[in-house]
C-alpha cells in the first residue's frame, strides 16, 4: 500500500485548525470571562488552584495549538515551495544514486493544490533536459524521476543507443569504459539541445527501438541509465497535470537505514 503523506498532512493540519480556532474564538474567551468574574466576587485575588481550574484546556485543545502553526508551516513549505524525495531505484544513474536525498522545485512550473495537483497558478513549463518528479501516469499514487527529452510537438527517435529529437542526434561523447578491461558499461556525455549530462550505456543491450511524436500539454521523459530505466519509452508520455515539480539539488546521500547519512555529495542537479 502506497502512504499518501500529503493527504495525511492535509487532514492533519485540518484537524488541528479546528481544534485551534475552536480554542481562539470560543473557548479562550470563555476561560477569560470565567476568571474576570471570579475576581470581581473575589476582591483579594484567585488562590492558584482555583485560577489553574479555571484556566484549564482540554489536552486535545492543548495540542491542536501546539501542532496548528508548525502542521500549516510544513503544508505551506512542502505544497508549493520545496519538498524532498529520495532515489530509489538506478534509472537515473549516473547523475543521481540509489540513496540520494534531492530537493524538488514546487512553483517552478506552477502552483498546485496538494492532493488534487490541480494547477491554480500557470508559472514556468518543462524545459529540454530538465530533470522533473511527476505522478507515474499508469499508477499516480507512485512519483518517478526523469528528464525532459521531448516537448509537446517534438519528434523523438532512439535508434541504435542515439536519439534524435526532430530529427537532429544528439551529441554524444564516450568518457569511460566500466571496467575499462571488459566494460560492461559506456559512461558517456550527451548534449540534449545544449543541457551537458552524462548517461549510462549497457554494452550488451540491444537497446530499444522507435520513434514518437509528443502531444500537446504531454511531454516524454527518459533515465538517464538508458538501458535500465522504465520510462516513456514503453509506457507513454507524462501528462502536465502529473507534474509535481523540477529536481534541482542533491542535498544528503542515506543509501540503507543500517548506513550512515553522508552530506559530502552536496550539488545541484544538471
Amino acid at each position: 500500500m502506497n502512504f499518501d503523506f500529503a493527504l495525511v498532512l492535509v487532514v492533519a493540519t485540518f484537524l488541528a485548525a479546528i481544534g485551534w480556532c475552536v480554542d481562539k474564538f470560543w473557548l479562550a474567551p470563555a476561560r477569560s470571562a470565567r476568571i474576570q468574574k471570579a475576581e470581581l466576587q473575589l476582591a483579594g485575588g484567585l488562590p492558584q488552584e482555583t485560577l489553574s481550574k479555571l484556566s484549564h484546556v482540554p489536552g486535545w485543545i492543548d495540542l491542536s495549538r501546539s501542532l496548528f502553526p508548525v502542521l500549516f508551516v510544513v503544508l505551506v513549505l512542502r505544497s508549493f515551495l520545496v519538498e524532498p524525495f529520495q532515489i530509489p531505484s538506478g534509472s537515473m544513474l549516473p547523475t543521481l544514486q540509489i540513496g540520494d536525498f534531492i530537493l524538488v522545485n514546487k512553483y517552478h512550473y506552477g502552483l498546485r493544490l496538494p492532493v488534487v495537483n490541480s494547477k491554480i497558478v500557470d508559472l514556468n513549463t518543462p524545459e529540454s533536459g530538465d530533470v522533473v518528479v511527476f505522478k507515474y501516469p499508469k499508477d499516480p499514487s507512485v512519483n518517478y524521476i526523469k528528464r525532459v527529452i521531448g516537448l509537446p510537438g517534438d519528434r523523438i527517435r532512439y535508434q541504435n543507443k542515439t536519439l534524435f529529437v526532430n530529427g537532429k542526434p544528439q551529441p554524444q561523447q564516450l568518457l569511460a569504459q566500466l571496467p575499462p578491461l571488459k566494460p560492461q558499461q559506456l559512461l558517456l556525455a550527451e548534449n540534449l539541445d545544449g543541457v551537458q549530462h552524462q548517461v549510462y550505456h549497457d554494452v550488451a543491450a540491444n537497446g530499444i527501438v522507435g520513434e514518437w511524436v509528443v502531444p500537446e500539454g504531454q511531454y516524454f521523459v527518459m533515465g538517464d541509465n538508458r538501458d535500465n530505466s522504465n520510462d516513456s519509452r514503453y509506457w507513454g508520455f507524462v501528462p502536465d497535470e502529473l507534474l509535481v515539480g523540477k529536481a534541482f539539488a542533491v542535498w544528503m546521500h542515506w543509501e540503507t537505514f543500517f548506513s550512515l547519512p553522508s552530506f559530502g555529495d552536496v550539488r545541484l542537479i544538471k
